[in-house]
C-alpha cells in the first residue's frame, strides 16, 4: 500500500510538472514577460535563457517522475525547483504587500507557473506541500512501481593479480 501511495504522489507531481512546463512552452513570450516582472534577472540574455530552458527542464523532470527514472535525484531536483519558485513568489508578494493597500492573502498575480493568476497564500501553501512531498520521495528507498528508480554505473574492478606473471 505504501509503495502504491508513493507511486501515485510521484506520478501526480510528475504530471503537474509536465503539464505546467508544457503550457509555458506554448507561449514563451508570455512566460518571458511574466518572469521579467520578478526583477531577478536584469540582463536580457539571462531572461531569455531562463524563458527558453526552464519550461523544457520542467517537462523533462515531469517525464522522469512519471516514468520513475532516477526517482530520488529527480525528486530532489523538483523539490529544489519548488523551493526556489516559492521563494520568488514570496519575495514578489512581499514587494506588492510593502507597496500597501492590500492584505497579504488577497494578493493575486501571475506567478509564471502556467496556470494564470493565483492567490499568493494558496500558491505558497501548494508549493510548500509539493516540495515536502518531493523531499519525502527523495528519502524513500522503496520505488517498486518505477521503471528505473536508481541510475547506477558499474564500478571498475581492481585487476586480479593472481593472473599476472611474476
Amino acid at each position: 500500500m505504501k509503495s502504491t501511495g508513493l507511486a501515485s504522489i510521484r506520478i501526480l507531481i510528475g504530471a503537474l510538472f509536465l503539464y505546467l512546463g508544457w503550457s509555458k512552452t506554448q507561449d514563451p513570450v508570455m512566460f518571458l514577460k511574466t518572469i521579467r516582472e520578478f526583477d531577478v534577472f536584469t540582463a536580457p540574455v539571462h531572461l531569455n535563457i531562463v524563458a527558453a530552458w526552464l519550461p523544457w527542464f520542467e517537462v523533462w523532470c515531469g517525464m522522469l517522475l512519471i516514468l520513475g527514472v532516477a526517482v530520488q535525484t529527480t525528486a530532489v531536483t523538483t523539490g529544489l525547483l519548488l523551493v526556489g519558485f516559492t521563494g520568488m513568489i514570496l519575495w514578489r508578494a512581499s514587494q506588492v504587500y510593502a507597496a500597501g493597500g492590500i492584505a497579504f492573502c488577497a494578493i493575486q498575480f501571475d506567478c509564471g507557473c502556467g496556470s494564470g493568476e493565483v492567490k499568493v497564500c494558496y500558491k505558497l501553501l501548494q508549493n510548500t506541500l509539493l516540495a515536502l512531498c518531493c523531499m519525502g520521495m527523495a528519502f524513500v528507498r522503496d520505488h517498486r512501481w518505477a521503471l528505473w528508480p536508481k541510475i547506477t554505473f558499474p564500478t571498475p574492478h581492481a585487476p586480479d593479480n593472481s593472473t599476472l606473471p611474476d
